[in-house]
């Protein structure tokens, strides 16, 4: 059994790099700047070009209004969002906010063409409301508030993002029941580059959704080949099972416990799993290295030679000694090794991220490098 499973922080960027990139700005924060120009729109009767709102953080920020028109009875503006450096699907998106009166004071928030609509438990939000976040929903609100006394006058805000529905095909906003557009979200209102917050938030996200259907077994995948993989050797679970977890097995651990679920299938490569057995659950290449060392272990103990031993524990990397093991004829046996180590490690750290709970029952399947074809399995897959 490795060292006790630990999971060490992200760098703030993926990679190292001489310049430093370049923040953006969240679909939340952009919502509330045009709700905020499409409101002083309605109020003064002229059109806007820029509009400044608040952060969460108390931080004030202006932006550009892309345009603003004013009709008869209501206003529309549109902000354009910039995700600075970060590879969003949403960068470009035009934040569309139209602004109208209403007989009763307050506001009321909806959704309009290229905003999801929630259909499935989990998320925190009503089932058949627009996907819009909490937070964004108080920018939003307050954002509005500083135009018009939300006290003595109503105000309807529709959000709209032209294109929403196309951009929500690249996310998976599907899976996790939120269908026909993109979700406004954010929780600082700042995007910074590559930042794994918002990866992180989505794994943690799609097991509190499966969790909300009533499922108790969660299938993590490193990857999009390894989830086609996955599917394949699973068809008896619905989609909404499987979460390509990346590098953040630990936190989708930790809200799998949370939530009571009882059974993990982790599929991976060789690679993630050698890293997960050597205790790490963060396997992003900056924090962790695979320990070829265990692997040897792992070869000594399945009969190896020991010249087979000596090349394992000189290896480039997993995959080379996956090479040398499949060359050998030790790969099936080896494999099923090397899943027996990462499901303890898998259970230890369950039981350690909540004690009080009955823990999980973890099984693991290594596939090839294509993701397509298992290759080794420890535990018995299934609900």
């Amino acid at each position: 059994m490795a060292d006790t499973p630990y999971e060490p922080d992200m760098p703030r960027t993926m990679k190292v790099r001489q310049k430093a990139l370049r923040t953006g700005w969240t679909t939340g924060t952009c919502a509330s700047a045009a709700a905020k120009a499409a409101t002083e729109a309605l109020v003064s009767g002229r059109s806007q070009d820029v509009v400044e709102v608040a952060l969460p953080s108390g931080q004030r920020v202006t932006f550009a209004v892309d345009s603003c028109l004013i009709r008869a009875d209501r206003a529309e503006a549109v902000v354009i969002k910039d995700a600075g450096d970060d590879p969003d699907v949403t960068h470009g998106a035009r934040l569309t906010a139209t602004a109208s009166w209403r007989e009763t004071p307050g506001i009321e928030l909806d959704g309009g063409i290229g905003v999801g609509v929630v259909t499935k438990p989990g998320l925190g939000l009503e089932l058949g409301g627009p996907a819009i976040n909490p937070v964004p929903r108080q920018m939003i609100e307050q954002a509005v508030g500083e135009s018009v006394d939300l006290k003595a006058r109503g105000v309807r805000v529709i959000i709209s993002v032209p294109d929403g529905e196309t951009m929500a095909r690249k996310t998976t906003n599907k899976r996790l029941g939120i269908l026909d557009g993109i979700s406004i979200l954010g929780t600082t209102g700042i995007v910074r580059p590559f930042s794994t917050a918002s990866w992180r938030a989505s794994v943690e996200q799609a097991v509190a959704v499966m969790a909300a259907q009533g499922e108790k077994t969660l299938v993590l995948c490193t990857g999009g080949r390894t989830e086609k993989g996955a599917m394949r050797l699973l068809p008896q679970l619905p989609d909404v099972c499987f979460v390509e977890v990346g590098d953040f097995t630990g936190a989708a651990l930790r809200r799998a416990v949370e939530h009571g679920i009882t059974q993990v299938v982790f599929v991976g490569m060789a690679g993630k799993l050698t890293k997960l057995a050597s205790g790490v659950l963060m396997t992003h290449y900056t924090r962790s290295r695979v320990d070829t060392a265990l692997l040897a272990e792992i070869t000594l103990s399945m009969g190896g030679s020991g010249e087979l031993v000596a090349k394992v524990a000189e290896a480039n990397t997993a995959r080379h000694a996956y090479e040398l093991w499949e060359a050998e004829g030790l790969l099936g046996r080896a494999g099923r090794e090397l899943c027996r180590r990462v499901a303890g490690v898998l259970e230890e750290f369950a039981a350690s991220a909540a004690p009080e709970s009955p823990g999980i029952a973890a099984q693991v399947v290594l596939v090839d490098f294509t993701g397509q074809r298992m290759i080794a399995m420890y535990g018995r897959l299934g609900r």
